[in-house]
Parts: structure tokens; sequence; C-alpha cells
């Protein structure tokens, strides 16, 4: 089963030891027809951008102008309504996939680990790559090669353990941190 959750934040639980833990609130969601590849139309809210072609499922669907985003998910509900949110009661552990930071334009250090060079003594290598080719043979930069680049705001899949779930809140809290900036949205995925 999927759900589509929006990041609150970080908090911690109460108790010896305390436990850091992340909360995310389920995204009031609706079913809109069944597939026959065992998944699930589903319309959710996210801003407020709506052009021509959502305007016509949301029409075709009986839907209020808040839901203008649509997404296949694997739900436990066999018919159009609302998301059936029973599966996370019993729910032990869970796939989060959640966009990470974006970094913007980042050197080797920030962005691979690399060690850089003395901070001093005229060394005039800091936070430099170092030698990035070779000699004549094959006379070029290797695809691949670690080097200054974008970092950041890319799809992250990590495996997380459900402590708690509240069904009238719809919050469900995860032990440690979660990929994403607060206020993002991503998708739980029930592992059994």
């Amino acid at each position: 089963m999927e759900f589509i959750v929006e990041k609150i934040g970080m908090s911690r639980t109460v108790g010896v030891p305390s436990i850091p833990v992340t909360l995310l609130k389920v995204v009031p969601a609706k079913v809109c027809e069944m597939k026959e590849n065992g998944k699930a139309l589903v319309a959710y809210p996210k801003g407020k951008k709506i052009n021509k072609p959502i305007e016509g499922m949301q029409k075709k669907y009986g839907l209020s102008k808040e839901f203008n985003r649509f997404v296949e998910l694997k739900v436990a509900n066999n018919e159009p309504g609302d998301i059936d949110l029973t599966p996370l009661k019993d729910a032990k552990k869970v796939k989060l996939t959640f966009k990470s930071k974006g970094r913007g334009f980042q050197g080797v250090v920030k962005r691979h680990g690399f060690a850089g060079g003395p901070g001093s003594h005229g060394s005039r290598f800091h936070r430099a790559p170092g030698s990035i080719g070779n000699c004549e043979f094959p006379g070029r930069v290797m695809p691949g090669k670690k080097m200054p680049g974008h970092y950041g705001n890319e799809n992250v899949t990590v495996n997380a353990e459900v402590v708690e779930f509240d069904p009238d809140m719809g919050v469900l809290v995860i032990k440690g941190s979660v990929p994403g900036a607060n206020g993002s949205l991503g998708k739980v995925r029930i592992v059994k």
C-alpha cells in the first residue's frame, strides 16, 4: 500500500532513551478509479496550479478544485472514494521516497567529500579537485569523474521504522530522519 505524505518536521520521544523521530502527515487523497494493473488513480491537493486537462479530470471524477494532482498508487480500496488508512495502523516498516534538499552548484569537497589540501603555508591547493585527466592516452576526462556540479534535488528512497500512527490526526511517526525539506511531499510504501 502507498500513501502521499507531507513532512512536518523532526521531534523526539519522551522517555529513556529518547528517540529522534520525523513527523509525516498523510495527505487527504481520493481514489478516482481502479486500474487493471492493480493500482488506482488517486487525486491529492498540491499547490494552486490548474490547467485545462486537470479541470477535465476534476469534472470527470466530480472532484473539488483543491484536488489538482493525479498519480497511480497501490491502495487498500476496492472502489472510488476517500483513501483507506487502516493498513498504516499495523505497519512496522516502510519505504519513504522524497526529493532531497537542492544545494545548487557545489564543489568536490561538499559534493563528494574530497579532503582538499592544507589551508595555509602557501600551498595554493585548498578545495580544488586536483588532477582530473591522464597523459596522451586516452587524452580526455573519463565519464563519471567526480567533479563540481549540481548537488541534491533528486529522489531518495530510504527504509524506515514506524514508531506510531495517529489515525485521528493522520500523523505517521518515523524513527530517525527523512530526506527533504519540511513541507515537501513524498511517498510512503508499506513493507511486509
